[in-house]
């Protein structure tokens, strides 16, 4: 056995340190070392000096929207909308003909807090609106993509002069990335639209599960992706500024201009980043989310679930450190859990579609597939309802473990788990 102290596994504001017999331990799965090429500032501005012709397009009296993320999802756009917002001044186009509309989805509105942390100091300067999916004098119907997803989006996006989208680019267990198109949809869409966008990461036949293509970092031919893709070319924005966030919240890297190339750019460049190449799955993995608040509740632990699977055989144990302070992070969640089988449960989701009985039977069907041990705050009886199997703290997690690995068992060990991507190389 040995201890290294590189090895701490954090769960809420508690840190494990993992001890393993070094012939165990196949890697340790982190993001790849990154060079910054500038700070956050002057990556910004150099991302905004490609989009020059664009913005020569724009004329003063234009009605400008900027679409951005609400609070749950860190951007940096204190450090970009200003910037952007002094590029459109500098053409012109006054502050009174600029508002920064926030892509809550279905999201609860922000506070006034929370919108100042957004927009840093152009917080009571320029207008923010919040949007609301449910508000049908404030939706638009523009049509409905291929595959019959009706698009309905915010009015004041659909009647701007013109339209710049924001936000990050990360991983989307089904969306393939997020960033990009996912500003319009799910973004700023109705309800309805949300609900029959992500329904289409579902296989049409009852009962055969997710669609094949509808996962963690792919794109070509993921229907989720092709429907966002749709409802964004409704809209035509006039070009994004997406970024990339280190594990420190901050920018490390952004990309602007055509919200089509621009977005795969980031796609690109946050795959290099976060991937970790593997030449074959574990016994075991070993999974925290980062600590509180990556670990905040289970919706939220989900992601690193989804990703640290990739690492593991089938049948393996997985032990993922998530406190889960906040218990599931839904009301309704855990009710989905009623379902005795992931095929019931299924069933029941394409009856009645919701997000959260979505990651539920994803959560589900992990269970299934692998041993999870989860180290949290949760009842233990809930865990096991879940179908997985509770734990007090990480020693007691490797106890439940070892009767259920052989004596040759190899590990993975994942300190960041909704960062990194474990990816088998062919």
């Amino acid at each position: 056995m040995y201890h290294n102290p590189m090895l701490d596994l954090k769960c809420g504001d508690h840190s494990y340190n993992v001890q393993l017999a070094p012939e165990r331990l196949l890697s340790v799965l982190r993001p790849r070392p990154l060079q910054r090429q500038g700070t956050p500032f002057e990556l910004v501005e150099r991302a905004l000096d490609g989009c020059g012709a664009s913005l020569a397009s724009f004329a003063p009296g234009d009605r400008v929207v900027i679409v951005t993320s609400d609070v749950t999802r860190p951007t940096g756009s204190d450090v970009y909308l200003p910037l952007l917002v002094s590029r459109l001044n500098s053409i012109g186009i006054k502050d009174r003909n600029i508002e920064i509309v926030i892509a809550l989805g279905i999201h609860r509105k922000q506070t006034p807090a929370e919108h100042k942390k957004i927009v840093g100091e152009l917080y009571g300067r320029i207008k923010v609106t919040d949007h609301d999916c449910d508000d049908p004098g404030e939706l638009v119907y523009l049509g409905d993509t291929l595959r019959g997803v009706p698009v309905e989006v915010n009015r004041r996006v659909a009647d701007a002069d013109r339209v710049i989208l924001t936000g990050a680019v990360t991983f989307h267990y089904f969306a393939g990335f997020g960033g990009g198109r996912k500003s319009i949809l799910p973004g700023v869409s109705s309800r309805k639209s949300c609900m029959a966008s992500h329904f289409s990461l579902l296989n049409p036949e009852e009962g055969s599960g997710r669609h094949p293509k509808a996962v963690t970092g792919s794109l070509e031919g993921n229907p989720v992706h092709e429907a966002m893709l749709e409802a964004c070319g409704m809209v035509g924005p006039d070009f994004i500024l997406n970024t990339v966030l280190g594990p420190d919240k901050q920018i490390i890297a952004a990309f602007a201009g055509d919200w089509q190339t621009a977005h795969l750019a980031g796609c690109r460049f946050y795959n290099d980043t976060f991937s970790a190449p593997i030449a074959e799955k574990g016994d075991l993995v070993v999974v925290s989310c980062g600590g509180f608040p990556k670990d905040i509740n289970l919706i939220q632990a989900h992601k690193s679930m989804e990703y640290a699977s990739r690492a593991l055989k089938p049948g393996g144990v997985m032990i993922l450190l998530a406190e889960c302070r906040d218990g599931y992070g839904n009301a309704t969640f855990f009710n989905w859990f009623g379902y005795e089988s992931c095929a019931e449960l299924e069933s029941a989701l394409r009856k009645h579609y919701e997000i959260n009985g979505q990651t539920a039977w994803s959560v589900k069907e992990k269970a299934k597939r692998f041993r999870i041990i989860l180290v949290s705050k949760l009842p233990a009886e809930e865990v096991r309802t879940m179908g997985m199997i509770p734990a007090g703290a990480l020693d007691e997690a490797l106890e439940l473990a070892a009767p259920m690995l052989s004596q040759q068992y190899r590990a993975y060990l994942i300190p960041e788990g909704g960062t990194v991507l474990p990816v088998m190389q062919t």
